[in-house]
């Protein structure tokens, strides 16, 4: 695993989880001493819209590529949003899509196509 001085591996992934468990920990102690609003309806519509664009990022990505899967996460994730607007959801898409591309599979070299073998690229 390593140390702050010399990061191992694993090193990163478990400060960032024990860090987040230590969240978890205090957003659940503190549910117990203050009064919040009570919880209303679940919104199982956008659970399920979120967990299908997730689904749907893992078998297009290597397939379609990239560029769609990341289109088909923004805009299917999205959706799941009482506030969903087509115009600044697509500008979003094509943004983060860009931005992806050139930080994952440029700057970091990822093993993804940026247009799959789906599209015969």
């Amino acid at each position: 695993m390593g140390s702050a001085v010399e990061m191992g591996p694993a090193y990163f992934p478990t400060i960032l989880s024990v860090l987040l468990a230590g969240v978890g920990v205090i957003s659940l102690a503190r549910s117990f001493i203050r009064a919040g609003a009570p919880i209303d309806k679940l919104a199982l519509r956008g659970m399920a819209l979120v967990t299908l664009s997730i689904v749907l990022f893992g078998v297009l990505a290597r397939g379609a590529g990239l560029a769609v899967a990341l289109v088909v996460l923004v805009l299917v994730s999205a959706s799941a949003s009482v506030k969903f607007n087509w115009k600044s959801t697509l500008l979003m898409a094509v943004g983060i899509t860009i931005f992806c591309v050139v930080v994952f599979l440029k700057g970091l070299g990822i093993p993804l196509p940026v247009f799959g073998p789906w599209f015969g690229l």
